[in-house]
């Protein structure tokens, strides 16, 4: 089967610093993959290379669609990438519009799309039925993500005055308006609680039996080990392990990079 995504021997150099050093590895379709590792391992700046916010010192980044056409994300405007090779992201912080509604919020996702049904404004302008009817399918697929991620309730009110949760949640939605084929997560559990955790994994899981990838950064070792199919470990920009979550877990040199040379020998039994 011919995998979604494929990078091929990515580096990123920041002056005479490695930061993602001959890294390769592939995301399938319809998984979830997580990438992890210690603080400073190169998974955000593999994040920006993929996603169009660098462009790569070397390597190949290729995503097939559905349709079985190739993207060479390495060579696309990183706007491009968004919109001709479907590819979605969040980030670390959160980036939502804080003053308007939770459904503006994901309006302004579907831009785009109603720009270029109602022939860049003139439509609307004019009252041409087109506009009417992307408008009426732009709302709906916003009512359909607000529902999805438990946010109905709160259409109405400012996505600033949303519990942090909600607000992650939000910004999924948000980034699902676009219809990616691949939707990339920078530590999506970050700051969530126990039950917000929860919520998040099983909103992933839908997600993906939606049939759209995931990939995401996550230092939540729950989230990762209870949803992801594929797990892969960076350290120092460089790709130590990769494989199912219970291979991953057990690598000797997952623990290394976690808890470094020798500790685990000074550690209690348990701990260890």
């Amino acid at each position: 089967m011919t995998p979604l995504l494929r990078v091929e021997n990515l580096t990123m150099r920041f002056g005479g610093l490695r930061a993602v050093d001959g890294l390769s590895f592939t995301v399938h379709a319809a998984d979830i993959t997580a990438v992890i590792g210690p603080n400073g391992a190169g998974k955000t700046t593999a994040f920006n290379c993929i996603t169009g916010f660098y462009r790569p010192s070397a390597g190949r980044l290729i995503l097939t669609g559905a349709d079985g056409r190739a993207h060479a994300l390495h060579r696309l405007p990183g706007h491009r990438i968004a919109r001709r090779a479907r590819v979605a992201r969040t980030f670390q912080n959160i980036r939502l519009f804080a003053g308007m509604t939770a459904l503006e919020n994901l309006l302004v996702a579907q831009h785009n799309t109603l720009m270029a049904a109602t022939g860049f404004g003139i439509g609307a302008v004019l009252g041409l039925s087109r506009y009417g009817r992307a408008e009426r399918a732009a709302i709906e697929r916003a009512r359909h993500w607000l529902d999805a991620v438990g946010l109905t309730a709160r259409a109405d009110d400012p996505a600033g005055a949303l519990p942090y949760g909600a607000q992650r949640r939000l910004e999924i939605a948000r980034a699902m308006c676009t219809d990616p084929v691949l939707l990339c997560l920078d530590e999506p559990a970050a700051g969530l609680n126990p039950r917000e955790s929860d919520d998040l994994a099983a909103l992933l899981l839908d997600i993906r039996a939606r049939g759209c990838a995931i990939l995401l950064i996550e230092h939540d070792m729950g989230v990762v080990m209870r949803v992801c199919d594929h797990v892969m470990v960076l350290d120092h920009g460089r790709l130590i392990a990769d494989g199912t979550p219970a291979q991953v877990r057990a690598d000797p040199a997952v623990i290394r990079a976690y808890l470094g040379e020798g500790e685990e020998d000074e550690l209690p039994a348990a701990a260890a």
